[in-house]
């Protein structure tokens, strides 16, 4: 069926009289015009979501066959909506990455996200590690002295005072430590040292106190049976009050003699001394004269070196390779604990749990102390011990004035104004031996 006028010759389709068709650029467009089309009823709307608009299915070049309806589909358009990114006529968005809803392919990570999930982590592990590591100490701890019973006791002062004993307990040891650290095998145990530790914000003073001092036994109440024992005037070495009635006894005597008062106490055995040596890996000193002692195992050089808990223990206790004998002990006791806490309170031991653990289970367990001391008292006595090495620091042994049947005897003058600066919490001026 011809659709055009019969006749027409325009130059255009199959109306052109010619053999051959005319070239496109004298084509004139004619639009096409939609033959009538039957009215047919819509249907009855059922309710129900609104159907999707389907896309009419393509066919030949782009154009509905149905009666040369152009559908205007070639021209980007499809029921008069354009055509463009994400609209129904055009392509679709890429995802915006794989199920990773939001994030663009190729973005960069979220560093500040990372680093603050990362910080609260940490922290947290911090935490439970420390709250861990303070229980689990503070049960290794040995609180047997109990300073309400030492009676008589002199005013409160200014600073913080540590009576620090190293005793020559040899609990725990088998005969092999016993015979590598040169301690014999006597039974009980008796002070291999004392000094008193005085933590004050004027600075901090380590006193040595010698055990051939000579002291008075004063009155005093039984630490075991209760019973008070009046003053008898007797006169002995120090060491003699702990060997008589153990700490509580020797705490009284101190504070009786000096008229300082003593906040806590805090003993060490052999074992737990070496071992805390070992535990750190080594103490290192700088030892000025070398010497030699058979009896306690001593045999150094002079010179720079790093002493084991072994060696560490021989230096300790070496008296009779000196001429000043217990003084020069005492000297070096005070220089080798000053180096000792000055290489354990570091950053990386306190921090590191792998350092701090071993060096705590090494000498806790030997560790005696009076019951109201906490490990916040321990940390505050073992800060103190190295600000002794500090600009603000005194290191000394107690003022002697000279002896009596072998027994040395305090310089009272001097030991009287030495207590009241501590008392004071002043600058002291002090000096001794």
């Amino acid at each position: 069926m011809n659709d055009w006028p019969e006749g027409r010759e325009d130059g255009y389709g199959r109306g052109s009289a010619g053999a051959q068709p005319e070239g496109a650029r004298r084509m004139r467009h004619v639009r096409r015009q939609q033959p009538p089309r039957p009215a047919v009823p819509p249907p009855a709307r059922r309710p129900g979501p609104p159907a999707s608009p389907v896309v009419p299915p393509q066919q030949g070049r782009g154009h509905d066959t149905y009666g040369g309806y152009d559908s205007g589909y070639n021209t980007g358009q499809v029921y008069g909506t354009p055509a463009g990114p994400g609209g129904p006529g055009g392509p679709s968005q890429p995802p915006s990455g794989p199920g990773r809803p939001g994030r663009t392919p190729g973005a960069a990570p979220d560093w500040r996200k990372r680093i603050k999930v990362g910080s609260i982590v940490l922290v947290s592990v911090l935490v439970v590690t420390t709250v861990s590591t303070y229980f689990w100490a503070d049960s290794k701890v040995r609180r047997e002295v109990d300073l309400s019973k030492v009676v008589e006791r002199p005013k409160e002062g200014d600073c913080t005072t540590y009576l620090i004993v190293g005793s020559d307990s040899r609990e725990g040891m088998s005969d092999e430590e016993k015979k590598k650290l040169h301690t014999g095998s006597a039974e009980g145990k008796r002070t291999d040292s004392m000094m008193i530790l005085a933590k004050c914000s004027s600075g901090n003073t380590m006193i040595s106190l010698p055990r051939d001092s000579d002291v008075e036994i004063p009155s005093f109440v039984g630490s075991q049976s209760g019973k008070k024992f009046p003053a008898q005037g007797r006169r002995v070495k120090l060491n003699a009050a702990y060997a008589e009635d153990g700490p509580e006894l020797l705490v009284r005597t101190v504070e009786h003699n000096t008229g300082l008062r003593i906040d806590h106490y805090a003993e060490i055995g052999f074992a737990g001394f070496a071992n805390i040596v070992d535990a750190l890996g080594g103490v290192e000193l700088d030892i000025e004269e070398g010497f030699k002692d058979e009896k306690s195992g001593a045999d150094f050089k002079a010179g720079r070196q790093t002493l084991n808990g072994e060696q560490s223990l021989a230096f300790v206790r070496t008296r009779y390779a000196f001429a000043e004998s217990d003084l020069q002990r005492t000297k070096n006791q005070q220089k080798f604990l000053s180096a000792l806490a000055s290489q354990a309170a570091t950053p990386s031991t306190v921090l590191n749990p792998f350092d701090l653990y071993p060096l705590l289970g090494a000498g806790l367990d030997t560790l005696i102390v009076d019951k109201d001391m906490g490990l916040y008292d321990m940390g505050q006595m073992f800060f103190a011990m190295k600000g002794v090495n500090g600009g603000d620091g005194v290191s000394m042994n107690m003022p002697i004035s000279g002896q009596r049947g072998g027994n040395l005897v305090w310089d009272k003058a001097k030991v009287q104004q030495l207590v009241k600066q501590i008392q004071n919490d002043e600058k002291v001026t002090v000096r001794g031996q």
